[in-house]
């Protein structure tokens, strides 16, 4: 049985794993962020949790002093869950989405965007992520070339093939897509591919060299364990379950490359890849959903029988997803490290230490007044709180103070109500609505109300005011 304290990192949970990346990657590669500075999207994601931990163990490893960026929507809960990164003075978050961020001040090296529309509770509807991936990339791709980058690796995905038939070396990245704008299912293939068309445009106009990863399945911690992966759901079954559950009748075929080998695949692309071309990021053992489900009984709980949803049927088409990686092989030396079945037996391995350690957090946070918080009212000012203030009062080119952002998120998030309360154009009468809404879109703030008509005073007295030091306080010390 793992047993892990209470206090223990989440990251050190891959001290191993990231040694390996750190090696395998090799000292000559790192010392391409040698003093530079990295943005990323997408980094609080599966992938992006890998990427901050491997950089971070490059940087500690060669002393390479690389800045990282990350921009989120709210970074708040995912620095709580990851102390480790809020204290780390080389890593930054930006608040703000990927459609519509401030562009972080300065110049920068390199970038990696790989931020796609999640939602936990419902998958995304179809508009809203062909907004985030199209318009997204379009944002990212100006702030690059505004920002004196010189490398950017935009992680695609499989789905921009469309439909894959069936083969014995998988599909290459010669072959056409077979995407159908009618299909209903084809909405991240169509986003990503459109992505990557204007990356490539990009590329040919402008001085900055554009890598284009296209990722297919991956297994290891921090996965979702439990969804819509199926390798993910079985790995969970047989940790916690009675039965390895099969979902549909088990004919499906995927391959899956352990996620350590991913990240020495992407860290290799964005500093070695010369083609401008596409180079599919997978494994090239394909396998049925069943034969995955059994790996997994026979690598974790042999015991445990396995369930199919539904028996196979001849008639039925055979659903294919693996990609040829020739292309990986022969120009970048790039390979498989890690055999599926010690992927899968590592990924389970982070997976019981990772139950424990959760519980044992939750269980220290379990009193009575974590149990019953109060649900009560915010009226925040903006300026000088959520906004910077400004010479000439010209809110117009007011900037984010991204710390308050994030506590008033927090706030929100914990289901307290936020009301926005402002004496902007009280004494000029200039209406600033249009102005401070799109503000809060695109710094990312999370409100219920906006008011104005708040009389403008060079002090305010209330018997429940809460000052910007102590609010700023509330994302260090806990609501």
């Amino acid at each position: 049985m793992v047993t892990t304290a209470v206090n223990e990192s989440k990251i050190s949970l891959l001290t191993q794993d990231l040694a390996f990346i750190v090696e395998q990657v090799g000292e000559e590669s790192w010392q391409d962020f040698r003093g530079g500075r990295l943005f990323l999207t997408g980094g609080t994601a599966f992938f992006g949790i890998w990427i901050l931990a491997s950089l971070q163990a490059a940087n500690r490893a060669y002393g390479l002093g690389c800045q990282i960026e990350v921009l989120s929507r709210n970074p708040a809960p995912f620095l709580a869950q990851f102390p480790e990164f809020a204290s780390d003075p080389f890593i930054q978050f930006t608040t703000g989405d990927v459609r519509y961020f401030t562009y972080p001040k300065g110049s920068f090296t390199h970038v990696i965007h790989g931020a796609v529309e999640t939602r936990k509770e419902a998958p995304p509807l179809p508009v809203a992520l062909l907004d985030v991936l199209i318009n997204g990339t379009q944002r990212v791709l100006e702030f690059a070339g505004q920002s004196g980058v010189e490398k950017l690796l935009f992680l695609s995905s499989g789905a921009a093939y469309g439909t894959i038939k069936p083969s014995r070396n998988g599909v290459s990245e010669e072959s056409a897509s077979t995407l159908l704008p009618q299909d209903g299912n084809a909405t991240l293939g169509i986003g990503k591919w459109t992505a990557e068309h204007l990356c490539h445009q990009f590329a040919a106009q402008r001085a900055l060299q554009i890598k284009t990863a296209r990722c297919f399945s991956f297994v290891g911690p921090f996965m979702p364990m439990k969804g819509n992966l199926a390798i993910g759901n079985f790995i969970a079954d047989a940790v916690e379950g009675e039965a390895i559950h099969v979902k549909g009748d088990g004919t499906p075929i995927r391959s899956y490359l352990y996620v350590s080998d991913l990240m020495i695949w992407l860290w290799k692309i964005l500093v070695h890849d010369q083609s401008g071309l596409p180079v599919n990021v997978g494994s090239d053992e394909p396998l049925s959903i069943q034969a995955l489900a059994t790996l997994t009984q026979q690598t974790l709980s042999p015991q445990k029988p396995i369930i199919l949803a539904s028996q196979p049927s001849n008639d039925a088409p055979r659903s294919f997803y693996a990609p040829d990686i020739r292309r990986a092989k022969e120009t970048l030396g790039l390979k498989r490290y890690t055999s599926l079945q010690v992927g899968i037996a590592q990924t389970a391995r982070w997976y019981r230490a990772w139950k424990s350690l959760t519980a044992a957090e939750a269980s220290q946070d379990d009193t009575p007044q974590h149990k019953s918080v109060e649900k009560m009212t915010f009226v925040c000012d903006i300026d000088g709180v959520v906004a910077r203030l400004t010479a000439g009062n010209d809110y117009a080119q007011s900037t984010p103070n991204t710390e308050m952002i994030q506590t008033i998120n927090a706030l929100y998030d914990a289901g307290h109500h936020i009301i926005m309360f402002t004496a902007r154009g009280t004494m000029t009468g200039m209406d600033w609505e249009a102005v401070t809404r799109d503000q809060f879109k695109r710094w990312g703030l999370r409100y219920h109300t906006l008011k104005f008509g708040k009389p403008a005073g060079d002090y305010y007295v209330d018997d429940r005011m809460i000052s910007v030091a102590a609010m700023s306080a509330l994302s260090k010390g806990g609501l």
